[in-house]
């Protein structure tokens, strides 16, 4: 049994992965953040990588067999455009670039982003969608993008439609959130307290087409907890405004393109209240959504995406 591994150093998160064509074997690990703090610096986030990534990397030896590895993939950047780059992704990348060498085996590079989107395939079992265009969301603590996506044989060649242009749908809930005295990231712990909510404040984010603005909405959530309000309440109004901000651009975004057919990857889409709005206001679009341990940052899609690379060549 041939297996494909990857790697992925994200901001926040060490992850290795495996994949034999069938199964996946997934290891990660968040990287700690001071409580109050919102982020780490690069440097830190570096050093933190370099400390865990050798003992998910042994513990995936352990899971599999590594006489029969025969393939390496990297996430070394975060999209796939000209000038992306992130100190942190040079810990998988050089990491990688060690294994592969020790092995003999191929090395395949992909980008973070990549491997969201793959990840997402993957565990929404689509991959029938790979053989047209697509639209594809990364929603993530850095990133909310709209994408036109198709899968080229090797990656994905994405054109951005749309998006935020200030902060991310992850930064605004986890500003919100951090604020309220929850821990970073704080997007479980304001699911949790948005369930025991009965009720909702309005929190419009401006939309644009298929552009949304964080900005703003965040400003009016940080006035509400200054003025005492319920935190379930204001929680729930926050995941709320995104997801309706979200369906509003999406459908912009599906009508200008023809394309009906979108993945959620990213960790904010792992909200199922987020993803209960969607269906409801996208119920004529085929909607495909990471299972929740593939939607927050992860190697998973890279070591799919290896072993298509080293056995699906075209």
């Amino acid at each position: 049994m041939s297996w494909c591994i990857g790697f992925d150093t994200s901001n926040y998160t060490t992850s290795v992965a495996a994949f034999n064509g069938m199964d996946v074997v997934s290891l990660k690990k968040i990287l700690p953040v001071k409580s109050g703090m919102c982020g780490l610096r690069q440097s830190d986030a570096v050093f933190l990588h370099i400390r865990q990534i050798p003992d998910l990397f042994s513990e995936l030896c352990r899971r599999i067999d590594t006489e029969d590895i025969c393939g390496v993939g990297i996430s070394c950047k975060p999209r796939n455009v000209e000038k992306s780059y992130m100190p942190v992704f040079t810990v998988g990348t050089s990491f990688g670039e060690c294994i592969s060498q020790l092995l003999n085996v191929p090395l395949y590079e992909f980008s973070h982003q990549d491997g969201h989107i793959m990840s997402a395939v993957h565990s929404a079992d689509c991959y029938g969608i790979l053989e047209d265009k697509f639209l594809a969301v990364h929603l993530s603590g850095g990133t909310t993008e709209i994408l036109l996506t198709r899968y080229n044989g090797k990656n994905f060649d994405n054109e951005i439609i749309g998006g935020t242009k200030d902060i991310s749908a992850g930064q605004f809930i986890d500003r919100v959130g951090v604020a309220m005295g929850l821990c970073f990231p704080a997007g479980k712990d304001l699911s949790r307290l948005a369930s025991e909510a009965s009720d909702k404040v309005s929190l419009k984010a401006f939309v644009d087409g298929c552009n949304i603005s964080y900005s703003g909405v965040e400003t009016k959530a940080q006035q509400l907890i200054k003025s005492g309000v319920d935190f379930s309440v204001l929680a729930l109004s926050v995941l709320d405004s995104v997801a309706v901000s979200l369906a509003k651009a999406l459908i912009h975004a599906s009508r200008i393109t023809g394309v009906n057919k979108i993945v959620f990857s990213g960790g904010v889409m792992s909200n199922d209240y987020i993803k209960s709005v969607l269906n409801t206001m996208l119920g004529s679009a085929d909607l495909y959504y990471a299972r929740p341990e593939f939607s927050s940052d992860n190697s998973a899609g890279i070591a799919v995406l290896t072993y298509k690379r080293k056995f699906e060549k075209i």
